[in-house]
């Protein structure tokens, strides 16, 4: 294994703290909640297209299979 992988792993307690505290200097108290919201939507809308592509592909699987019901039954 080498050295490099060992720091791959995720952050622990005091990471996070001074992961905190750099954003909170860069953005400021104000901007945070922006930020926050700008995340959440964005991850709201990825979620939104990821299961419209899942339905789509479902729904046309099942297509597929009623086609081929149908075929056999003729």
């Amino acid at each position: 294994m080498s050295p490099l992988f060992l720091f791959l792993g995720l952050p622990g307690g005091s990471e996070w703290l001074l992961i905190f505290f750099a954003v909170l200097l860069l953005f400021g108290g104000r901007k945070i909640p922006e930020l926050m919201r700008g995340i959440g939507r964005g991850i709201r809308e990825f979620n939104d297209a990821r299961n419209k592509v899942t339905n789509e592909l479902e729904e046309e699987i099942r297509d597929k299979k009623d086609k081929k019901e149908l075929e056999k039954s003729n």
